[in-house]
């Protein structure tokens, strides 16, 4: 029976040790901030890089050979003038009158 009897003061200890509450302590003290770790190191700027050459410019195409000139043609010759024929026989102009007279001569024909 001992046993037992320990038993239930160990049930009866849990029972009232679980309705029975005791104020919260004082807080304890707060801890202390961590240091800052050290800043990084920043690495250098890179140069600018250079400018590419100019490239050239290309040779400028020779002229071309002026062409001969071709050769020029001869003039074909120039036919003869046909014989001029003659002149016929001129006729006799007739007498003249007197404006002041108002006398009319007629000269026959030959």
């Amino acid at each position: 029976m001992r046993h037992s009897k320990l038993f239930i003061a160990a049930l009866v200890a849990l029972a009232l040790g679980g309705c029975i509450t005791l104020p919260a302590g004082p807080a304890g003290p707060q801890g202390a901030t961590g240091d800052t770790g050290a800043t990084g190191y920043t690495g250098p700027t890179g140069n600018t890089g250079y400018t590419g050459a100019t490239g050239r410019t290309g040779a400028s195409g020779g002229t071309g050979a002026t062409g001969d000139t071709g050769a020029t043609g001869y003039t074909g010759a120039t036919g003869d003038t046909g014989a001029t024929g003659s002149t016929g026989a001129r006729g006799s102009t007739g007498a003249k009158g007197n404006p002041d007279s108002g006398t009319v001569v007629i000269v026959p024909a030959r």
